[in-house]
């Protein structure tokens, strides 16, 4: 068998997070980070590439520790909030917005799965700052949920071997979350340290878009975690939890940032630079009137997304004290329509700006391709067909959408 190839290398330092102790104070800080991650976003696109204090001073912030429960010492942000929260961050740079989304849904399973004991632990590590990094996926099989990963008990300790793909944040991660199927083919979570033995980070990411997600993969073999580090993962489905919709809500704020950086940009530009086409009669390109027409099309269609975002948001919120096959099912519908509009509008504002800024808007040094790669990469999680499909289902024929990670 051949021998693992080293783990790839990041500057990782000792966490140092301060505690955020409400929602508002939450989107205080999330406002204070984007202006700070804002500033070099073009750069590290370009370059493919995220300084260690840059993650530092991310992670350090306390975001992402606000999904603890109040309970065990966090913030216990609203779902409505940490949306809003993750696309105050994207709009600044998704690459970065998308890092800890699947940290957040790796907090979500050990608050659905977790013994209390497992719960303090974990959650002790995000509130200090600890990222966590998922290695789910993988490339391989007939559709996604073909996990070849898998997971044998060995005392008190399991053995996982596999290969997993699109595993974001783990260049940067203190710890990976690998799922792997157990003897009896059920889905189980494991947290591993960085640097365990059978552990390999590839740094292989190399989309057009969402460059410095670090999304590539993860290897492993004959990987020996503590028992205690292990969720039993498939819960979360087997009843009506708010996996599902906790999964796309996270997903579709990250498309949702991605659409106001995009208008934001078309605003300034079409103030400041874009010439009005010469039959519109008039001196500056933010007077012409097909240009205002389209401007507030977008702005509009930004807005509507933004609401159902919030809306479903608190949808979900009603749902957390005791979920159900209905309240799920519906906290899924609602999800889904947010999801249906921050796709379209997030490809249409970032092929807009290019339409109403003008050939000059297409110059390497603004970077403004780098809004539509990342639109045009992030949306394909998930397939917004399917999103029409099941609220189409919903209000034909009372169906409600299964329940998995992609509703």
């Amino acid at each position: 068998m051949p021998q693992l190839p080293e783990s790839a290398h990041y500057d990782i330092r000792e966490p140092n997070a301060h505690r955020i102790g409400s929602d508002a104070e939450a989107l205080s800080v999330a406002h204070k980070v984007a202006a700070f991650l804002l500033e070099g976003a073009a750069e590290r696109d370009r370059n493919r590439e995220v300084p260690p204090e840059v993650v530092e001073v991310y992670s350090n912030s306390g975001l992402w520790g606000i999904t603890v429960p109040r309970e065990f010492g966090g913030a216990e942000v609203s779902y409505a909030t940490l949306a809003e929260v993750i696309a105050i961050i994207s709009a600044a740079d998704p690459s970065l917005g998308q890092i800890p989304q699947n940290h957040y849904c790796l907090l979500e399973d050990i608050r659905l799965q977790g013994t209390d004991e497992q719960k303090r632990f974990f959650f002790d590590l995000a509130l200090k700052g600890n990222r966590f990094a998922n290695a789910l996926s993988e490339t391989g099989g007939k559709n996604v949920q073909d996990i070849q990963t898998r997971l044998r008990h060995d005392g008190d300790s399991v053995v996982i071997d596999g290969r997993k793909g699109y595993c974001t944040g783990s260049l940067y991660a203190h710890w990976i979350g690998v799922l792997g199927l157990d003897e009896q083919n059920n889905a189980q979570l494991a947290f591993v340290p960085r640097g365990t033995p059978g552990l390999v980070i590839v740094d292989d990411w190399a989309s057009i878009g969402q460059r410095t997600t670090s999304s590539g993969t993860v290897l492993v073999e004959g990987l020996r975690v503590p028992a205690f580090n292990v969720f039993p993962t498939h819960r979360s489905y087997d009843v009506p939890t708010l996996a599902g919709p906790f999964a796309q809500i996270t997903t579709a704020a990250i498309d949702a940032g991605i659409a106001r950086a995009a208008l934001r940009d078309t605003i300034a530009f079409v103030r400041e630079q874009a010439r009005p086409w010469i039959d519109a009669g008039v001196e500056k390109a933010s007077e012409d009137p097909l240009t205002n027409i389209q401007v507030s099309e977008l702005g509009i269609r930004i807005e509507a997304a933004d609401a159902l975002l919030e809306r479903a948001g608190k949808v979900m919120d009603a749902a957390r004290p005791a979920p159900d096959e209905d309240s799920v099912a519906r906290a899924s519908v609602a999800v889904a329509k947010a999801k249906v509009l921050t796709t379209e509008v997030a490809i249409d504002a970032t092929n807009k700006l290019f339409e109403l800024g003008g050939t000059r808007s297409t110059l390497a040094r603004h970077a403004f391709d780098r809004h539509w790669r990342n639109a045009r990469v992030h949306t394909l999680h998930d397939p917004v067909r399917w999103k029409y499909h099941l609220v189409g289902n919903w209000l034909l024929n009372d169906k409600r959408p299964p329940r998995h990670d992609w509703n």
